[in-house]
């Protein structure tokens, strides 16, 4: 009898130190173009540790609107500076923990099959293009770009009323796929994930705003200690490995 008693009074102390603590759950609040890239760090991620990934993909403005108005996100990756700023800005962030982590290349790209006759930006203004794919380039960090470059080219004049807006970089890419669209403005890493398009002309980066991936712990997070943990993690050089494999330059 007390025996059982010292092996229930044993059991009960584990449930109650930290390793029998229950797994955290994290909400990953992150860009379209990092949807793979994270998925397969999550599987090592958590395979490592008890905690449990979820992630909601989109366009960086959706998402930051989203953490804005109460979204519970414990870790937003965004595709670009300006949403995060925004989010810092408004005092969204857990200070000390924003760090910009990569970079990305903008390419032009057609379908494989029977694609539009495109080799140069200036042949997004000609006949063969009646319709040009982007991420809306009013919220979405690739739309952003996308015309920025279009304008520096002093293009965008002539391509504006071709363009059909899309709500992240995935379904502008997933337009072109589909012959909904004769071409599109997308990051490399997209293109890379798909053999239905082909990429006709990689963006100089000199031609456009540094592309630059900042990642940060949520004030209200409800798991801040894990949430710190995971972003320690994705600025891990193993980490790194897998973003450079995808496509993506990692940030110095």
């Amino acid at each position: 009898m007390h025996l059982l008693r010292f092996v229930v009074l044993i059991l009960l102390g584990l449930s109650a130190s930290p390793c029998g603590l229950r797994a955290a759950e994290l909400m990953v609040f992150a860009a379209a173009s990092l949807s793979e890239s994270l998925q397969e760090i999550a599987t090592d991620y958590e395979k490592q540790t008890r905690d449990h990934l979820v992630f909601n993909f989109g366009g960086s403005g959706l998402l930051a609107r989203q953490i804005e108005q109460g979204g519970p996100a414990d870790l937003f990756f965004s595709a670009d500076e300006a949403r995060m700023d925004a989010l810092e800005k408004g005092n969204w962030l857990l200070q000390g923990t924003r760090k910009s982590r990569l970079s990305n290349t903008l390419v032009i790209v057609v379908a494989t099959d029977h694609g539009a006759s495109v080799a140069t930006p200036a042949d997004l203004a000609s006949t063969t293009v009646r319709r040009l794919a982007l991420a809306e380039t009013r919220s979405v960090p690739a739309g952003i770009y996308a015309r920025e470059f279009l304008e520096r080219q002093h293009l965008w004049t002539a391509v504006e009323s071709r363009v059909v807006p899309t709500e992240n970089v995935r379904a502008a890419l997933a337009a072109v796929e589909s012959g909904n669209a004769d071409a599109g403005i997308v990051y490399k890493t997209d293109a890379a994930i798909t053999k239905r398009v082909r990429v006709v002309y990689e963006i100089p980066a000199k031609d456009l705003s540094p592309i630059s991936y900042p990642v940060a712990v949520l004030r209200a997070s409800r798991q801040p200690e894990a949430a710190q943990r995971f972003l320690a993690y994705l600025l891990s050089p193993k980490t790194a490995e897998v973003f450079r494999r995808r496509g993506f330059l990692i940030a110095p």
